[in-house]
């Protein structure tokens, strides 16, 4: 994949400085050390797969937290992560960043792109974070692949969703799709409860180099366009130092006679708040009062 390097803008330091060789090199060699730490958590990932150990979920839980610090990413979680199950996580996404950032903060599995699961490398990591693959072109196979989805959220895995189906800017949310949120109503099917959570969650990437990121900031950061990964794996490490926030959002009670496509506006309404208010300074408020949400969806109530 090439990329419209227009759409990602490089400092001006970086492409006129003595140091950009230097940076480039502190890179590569960043990468290779991440590469030898890796090689050997790759069989006892596997083997904890195979016997479905705890250690499953974990492990990628400790392997992104070193990935986050070797990129230079300062992680800010503001919210809680549901502890009830079946949840479905319904997020924004700006970038392959995601993944790491997510990951570093809780175990979680990801509905990704069938294609992904055939990419060098970066497709066995992402079997290895035990990803649910889905052909989203294939509209005929939704049933099939939210049923998927469901078998892993009644073994009580937490499952990322990316409703926007492509990754966006990282200023602005996509509208969100829903044949996959049907998944939630699956898993309530499949298991002896009565309902499921939708959680949104927001990611925003705020600073850049200890400055507010800016569009420019959040454009290089972000994964849109014909973009080569590693190309933009090795900008990113070499350009390090990103404040990210990721604010989880009010869980969504879906019922057994909630509308999937209510929910999802519910959720998108929930996410394109949080990352508003985020990148402009304002004080996180974790609470569905601009929902309006009908009796049958109430947000689940604490304490």
């Amino acid at each position: 994949m090439r990329a419209d390097r227009s759409v990602h803008p490089v400092p001006e330091e970086t492409k006129t400085s003595g140091g950009h060789w230097l940076r480039q090199t502190g890179a590569i060699v960043k990468l290779s050390g991440l590469f030898v730490f890796t090689l050997p958590l790759i069989p006892v990932q596997m083997v904890a797969i195979r016997r479905n150990w705890p250690l499953a979920r974990t492990l990628p839980v400790f392997w992104h937290r070193i990935a986050s610090r070797l990129l230079g990413l300062r992680i800010t979680v503001k919210g809680m992560p549901a502890e009830a199950r079946p949840l479905l996580i319904a997020a924004n996404h700006v970038s392959w960043l995601d993944i790491v950032v997510f990951s570093a903060v809780m175990p979680v599995s990801f509905v990704a792109k069938s294609e992904v699961g055939t990419w060098p490398v970066f497709g066995t990591l992402a079997r290895l974070q035990r990803s649910v693959f889905v052909e989203r072109q294939k509209r005929g196979r939704t049933a099939d692949q939210a049923r998927d989805i469901a078998d892993r959220l009644t073994l009580g895995d937490a499952i990322i969703l990316f409703p926007e189906g492509t990754s966006s800017d990282g200023g602005t949310v996509l509208p969100f799709r829903s044949a996959l949120v049907g998944a939630a109503k699956a898993a309530i099917d499949a298991g002896d409860g009565e309902e499921a959570l939708i959680q949104p969650v927001a990611i925003a990437y705020t600073r850049f180099h200890g400055m507010p990121a800016g569009r420019n900031g959040r454009l290089m950061l972000s994964w849109i366009g014909d973009v080569d990964l590693v190309p933009h794996l090795l900008l990113v490490m070499r350009e390090a130092a990103v404040d990210v926030s990721v604010l989880f959002g009010e869980p969504i009670a879906f019922g057994r006679g909630s509308d999937r496509k209510t929910v999802t506006q519910m959720a998108e309404t929930a996410v394109r708040r949080m990352l508003a208010d985020e990148l402009s300074g304002r004080d996180f408020v974790n609470d569905t009062a601009l929902l309006k949400d009908p009796p049958i969806l109430k947000a689940e109530e604490k304490g």
